[in-house]
């Protein structure tokens, strides 16, 4: 049998405290506690509160943060999901007994309930004169240094209950999170959109250029996808009649962790028969602006060392603009051999890779222009050959009619006029196909299934997807999608948990 303190941050200090507790009959871990307030609500309650304590009695509960002993008194500071009250403890008023119980056991990070009378100190400060207290949970793991909190990076990603306990800010960090996304929910309910869940596990993925998490499923003897995104499913429910459909998905994609991705990510995506990708650019456009507004209560707000203006209408350019406008290169007036040269020039990824003018503009956009589209901005006309699900452009070549929202340098959002044209559908599945077999690990599958779906016909459609993580990274002023995740994918420690053998493979018949 191992040890209470082996793997783990027991404290050993802490651990006696508790035998001890229990030795004396005393109850540590109860089931319930009849909290009457919050800290908040008797903050509000009595907030013209005298030096004179309250005629009624009012009972709380939250974890303790500091204990300041001054001989026969004790300050402590409780704190709940709401905020933070002083607690006022006097020996004269729970008797030695309760007090030294108090003094010797409770400490930073115990939960307690407690009941009292509210006054405020001369100090001006609103305070509970505590009559009775009972423990509710005796923290075992002691909670970082007091002043400073959990300021490892690293730390604070791995065990972000912690930083939720001490950090004040990664807490209003994820209510924003939290509101942000009820904000969406709420505007597309209002705006008649009906919410679907589609399949996570799936047998062919799609919707995205990106390369899948692979599983297996014993019972069905077959291979399964976790979802790249949920745009095929949803785009079957417009097949079948449904007209404005939206999914608030968690998708999953097998690349690499940085600032602004993780392998596990959220984001909304959004039909709408009958509309093209000039509406969703403006749904998009009313969508965020609508919950900056709500968040802030102003359109301009901060983001590092800039400040963003939300107020609409934001910025339009065609990709093939934007590359003249950031970069000064007309792409269409030179031959690939010129544009390989300049690619060369800019320093560029990959310069042989390209094989066309639309391929280079692809490859001079991504390099040399997105980086630079701080405010707003929608970047529209994409080439064919990036657009999979897209429908052709009416008037231009080559192009499709999507556009992706560009804030801070990051691709926030991607939509289009959505391809319907079953024929077309199937060869654009098998050109991504072949790339697939030729190495390409984020080209698309062919999803046969898809195809006859909109060959039962499909109605002229919009559809975007809008990244949650990043947009909360926007409206929160963090620069790391880490910070807006609360459990991010992080490489493990140790090795203390390996897949079994047997699972790393298909079962063999």
């Amino acid at each position: 049998m191992t040890s209470p303190t082996e793997n783990t941050a027991f404290d050993t200090t802490r651990l006696e405290k508790i035998r001890l507790l229990l030795d004396k009959g005393i109850t540590i871990f109860p089931s319930t506690f009849d909290r009457q307030y919050t800290v908040t609500a008797i903050k509000t309650k009595y907030a013209d509160i005298t030096h004179e304590k309250s005629a009624e009695q009012v009972s709380t509960a939250g974890r303790i943060y500091i204990v300041r002993n001054h001989g026969k008194t004790i300050f402590t500071d409780l704190g709940d999901e709401t905020g933070k009250i002083q607690l006022y403890i006097r020996k004269n008023d729970i008797g030695e007994e309760q007090f030294e119980l108090f003094n010797q056991f409770i400490e930073r990070g115990d939960i307690i309930g407690v009941t009292g009378h509210v006054f405020r100190t001369k100090l001006g400060e609103i305070t509970i004169w505590v009559d009775t207290f009972t423990i509710l949970c005796k923290a075992v793991c002691p909670l970082p240094e007091k002043f400073h909190g959990l300021t490892d990076i690293e730390k604070r990603y791995r065990q972000r209950y912690v930083d939720l306990i001490v950090n004040d800010e990664s807490r209003q960090t994820f209510r924003n999170r939290s509101r942000i996304v009820s904000l969406i929910r709420r505007y597309l309910d209002d705006h008649g959109f009906l919410e679907f869940e589609t399949p996570i596990l799936q047998p062919v993925y799609g919707g995205a250029n990106a390369r899948p998490f692979t599983s297996y499923h014993n019972f069905l003897d077959q291979k399964l996808f976790l979802r790249i995104a949920p745009e095929l499913y949803l785009k079957r429910l417009v097949v079948g009649g449904f007209e404005k459909v939206f999914e608030i998905a968690r998708n999953f994609r097998n690349e690499a962790v940085d600032t602004d991705h993780n392998p596990e990510f959220s984001m909304v995506e959004i039909y709408w028969a009958y509309q093209d990708f000039r509406d969703m650019m403006a749904l998009t456009e009313d969508i965020v602006s609508s919950i900056v507004l709500e968040i802030h209560g102003k359109y301009e707000i901060p983001y590092g060392e800039t400040i963003l203006d939300f107020k609409t209408p934001w910025k339009k350019l065609s990709m093939a603009d934007s590359v003249w406008e950031v970069a000064g290169i007309d792409v269409f007036t030179h031959s690939v051999e010129e544009l390989r040269t300049l690619a060369r020039k800019h320093k560029l990824e990959e310069p042989d890779k390209p094989r066309s003018q639309r391929e280079f503009l692809v490859a001079f956009f991504e390099g040399l222009v997105e980086e630079k589209l701080i405010q707003p901005t929608f970047i529209y006309d994409y080439p064919v050959e990036n657009s999979p699900l897209a429908k052709r452009h009416s008037t231009k070549e080559g192009f499709t009619e999507r556009f992706e929202l560009f804030i801070s340098g990051m691709e926030v959002g991607n939509g289009f006029s959505e391809l319907n044209d079953p024929v077309d559908q199937k060869e654009r599945f098998e050109a991504q196909d072949e790339k697939r077999r030729l190495g390409d690990v984020e080209a698309q599958m062919i999803d046969y299934d898809f195809i006859n779906a909109i060959g039962y016909g499909m109605p002229p459609t919009g559809g975007v997807g809008i990244g949650i993580d990043r947009l909360v990274m926007l409206l929160t002023n963090n620069n790391s999608i880490k910070e807006v995740i609360l459990f991010p994918s992080m490489k493990k420690l140790q090795e203390s948990w390996e897949v079994p053998d047997e699972e790393k493979q298909a079962p063999k018949k």
